[in-house]
């Protein structure tokens, strides 16, 4: 010890280095304690998961980008200890701001190996630190590393995203990971209202569906990963407790892997009360549906010997045994559900299967895809009776099902009201709920409970969806995958496509898939174009409705007047040599054309500016489970979450220039389309277990095992 030194030997600065040391270990064990003894469930997008165990499958260790509201910064550590063991070639980073409570952030979070990087400012304003942070961030990410931003921080507002997250996911190219933490804990009184965990609660993670910033798009991107981020944190914060019995069946402090799967025993709902207004509202409603469907008859979209299934008559005999109805409203979902009947009827209880559709071309896409079992008598098909009370009475007195499985968004309150009067099990599969249908339903938000309440569960495709539904008043809402990434390949004739690959030899070929009106125009505009580079590019046109097919081809001579009217599948016509364009206007027949061409553009989703058609896109998985390379309009609010998984195996277009260009890009590098194709068919196959699940569970809830 030195005498006469300038300082004491305990000066008033030690004692502020003691009392901060103190603090930072008294917070640091707190929060361990109350972190580490509180039951965790990891629950994560197949996407989210392979991102943060570095599984994309090409021996690359790619950066990434993880968001959080700053409300759950305390929390932040439960996401790395679940990680690391699981990855440990991880390497996490977290953007911390210089002032104060930063620099103590940054103390705490150190010994528990996660660096901190120093954003922001110290010094009001003065001593920015956001180019140097933006450089490390940069060189973190180019090393593979992980990077936690809170991108409503450090000051706020809150929930607000700041536009530094969105720039730098740009300029990189690195996907952003939503994530969503919650647990048993207090609120403390700031702007944030950060939580403060409590020990030996339960808690939730939720990483939800990246989103890959493209350039000159950041207002959309922007947009997209506040509502992502807002629904995977709405999503953890549904505690635990909502789920006794998923939990009952976990062991004691364990970490649970993967997605939410079903419960166990489904509970009975409680019965709840018929919607009255709707109920009048569509009993008074009925004649004008009747000639509704008359007009639908004359338009070729009902069959007239079958009209009045729509008024729950049938001609057909109840078979005996366990009978389950599924709903499937059109051709995507009747699609997506094929597994899951397959997986039912091979219950040793030998149930039959009732499946009602709304569409003639549904209809046809279950007979092709089920003969056996509709000979077998093993599956029926109904047409679906429209919601008004008494033809859904009718229906149920006949059928007098063990349960009914609804599909995506197929809510019909009348339909729910009576099974449940019934005592029969409604469930929801595959469970689908747009930001427009949550608007809608919070318009009549007594009826949206009424009928949330009445469904024993509810399996949503996506944590986003299952956020929705909860905010609607469901309650059993678990999120196990999405039956479209479960689905097999479309089926193809063998003998429709040897002869399309006959006729069209070696030319080039690109298709444009389940089209609507206004997007043949673009689509033909983009053919013209590329023509110049092609002369001998074949423009294969299937559109959504087939009845369309006259329409297009008058639209196609008119965009090619020299070639004269061109080949109409649905006539048994076949391009020659020459044709430039080739309609067809059948049903059934993507599968033959998706094995045809790797190059597809999905419809629905490129609209003109004056088109009242409001696009919302088509299932991308159908082209993508066949390695196909595929093209979208910026239109897809009814298959976002389905193209954000899809990642960067989609290509988006957003005029008929623009759809020539990326088309002519991938005709000139086949490399190219099979990388492309390849990134997206990983996506499409890869959980095929997913319908057994949903099988057995069905089985369960209706009692017939």
């Amino acid at each position: 010890m030195q005498f006469g030194s300038a300082s004491p030997p305990f000066s008033s600065a030690d004692g502020t280095t003691l009392s901060r040391h103190l603090l930072e270990k008294a917070i640091r064990g707190w929060l361990g304690f109350a972190l580490r003894t509180t039951r965790w469930r990891f629950e994560a997008t197949p996407e989210a998961r392979a991102l943060l165990l570095h599984e994309r499958g090409d021996g690359t260790q790619p950066g990434l980008l993880v968001a959080f509201w700053h409300e759950a910064l305390a929390l932040s550590p439960a996401l790395w200890w679940w990680t690391e063991p699981r990855n440990p070639s991880m390497r996490l980073h977290v953007l911390i701001s210089r002032n104060n409570d930063g620099r103590l952030i940054a103390r705490i979070v150190t010994p528990w190996r996660i660096p901190p990087i120093h954003g922001s400012s110290d010094k009001k304003g003065k001593n920015k630190g956001g180019a140097a942070a933006l450089r490390q961030i940069r060189q973190a990410l180019a090393q593979g590393h992980t990077v936690a931003v809170m991108p409503d921080g450090p000051k706020g507002p809150r929930r607000v995203i700041q536009p530094g997250i969105i720039a730098l996911a740009e300029k990189t190219g690195i996907p952003i990971l939503p994530v969503g933490v919650q647990c048993t804990c207090l609120h403390a009184p700031s702007w944030d209202r950060m939580i403060v965990p409590l020990p030996f609660g339960r808690g939730r993670i939720v990483c939800g569906t990246p989103v890959s910033v493209e350039p000159g798009n950041r207002d959309a991107a922007s947009q997209t990963l506040t509502q992502r981020l807002i629904a995977v944190q709405e999503e953890a914060g549904t505690q635990a407790a909502t789920y006794p019995d998923m939990l009952a069946t976990m062991p004691s402090r364990a970490v649970v892997d993967g997605p939410v799967h079903a419960p166990v025993s489904p509970h009975r709902p409680k019965p709840v009360g018929t919607p009255i207004i709707w109920s009048m509202l569509t009993s008074l409603l009925a004649p004008g549906l009747i000639a509704m469907l008359r007009v639908r008859v004359r338009r070729g979209k009902e069959i007239r010997e079958r009209t009045r299934e729509r008024l729950g008559f049938t001609t057909m005999r109840r078979p005996d045994g366990p009978l389950i109805w599924m709903h499937a409203a059109s051709v995507g979902e009747t699609l997506s559900i094929i597994p899951v009947i397959r997986a039912i009827l091979e219950k040793t209880s030998l149930p039959t299967v009732l499946v009602t559709t709304g569409t003639v071309t549904a209809a046809a896409t279950l007979a092709r895809e089920l003969p056996e079992a509709m000979q077998a008598g093993r599956v029926l098909h109904s047409f679906v009776p429209l919601d008004v009370p008494r033809w859904i009475r009718r229906f149920l007195r006949h059928w007098r099902p063990d349960g009914l499985v609804l599909t995506e968004s197929e809510l019909w309150p009348n339909m729910i009201a009576a099974c449940n009067a019934a005592g029969l099990p409604v469930m929801l599969m595959n469970g689908r709920l747009s930001r427009s249908a949550l608007t809608g339903w919070r318009k009549l938000p007594r009826m949206a409970e009424n009928m949330m309440s009445a469904l024993p569960w509810i399996a949503a495709r996506s944590p986003e969806d299952a956020a929705r539904f909860r905010m609607l008043g469901a309650s059993n809402v678990f999120c196990d995958g999405d039956l479209k990434t479960a689905a097999p390949p479309l089926a193809a004739d063998a003998s429709v496509l040897e002869a399309a690959r006959r006729a069209i030899g070696a030319r080039p070929v690109w298709i444009a898939a389940s089209t609507h009106p206004g997007e043949e125009k673009q689509v033909l505009e983009a053919a013209k174009i590329l023509r110049a580079s092609y002369p001998d590019l074949l423009t294969i046109i299937a559109p959504r409705h087939p009845d369309r097919g006259a329409a297009i081809a008058n639209e196609a001579k008119a965009a090619f007047p020299a070639d004269g009217q061109p080949p109409r599948r649905s006539q048994d016509e076949w391009p020659d040599a020459s044709a430039p364009v080739w309609i067809v206007d059948t049903l059934g027949e993507l599968g033959v054309l998706f094995r045809l061409s790797q190059i597809v553009f999905m419809g629905n989703s490129l609209i003109a500016p004056d088109s009242p058609i409001e696009g919302g896109g088509h299932n991308p998985l159908e082209p993508a489970r066949l390695g196909c390379a595929i093209m979208t309009g910026p239109a897809i609010d009814n298959f976002e979450e389905t193209f954000a998984t899809l990642g960067e195996a989609i290509i988006v277009v957003r005029s008929a220039q623009d759809l020539a260009n990326k088309v002519k890009a991938l005709l000139d590098d086949p490399t190219r389309v099979a990388a492309l194709g390849q990134a997206g068919e990983r996506v499409a196959t890869r959980d095929q277990n997913l319908p057994f699940r949903l099988a057995d569970l069905i089985c369960r809830t209706c009692d017939c095992s």
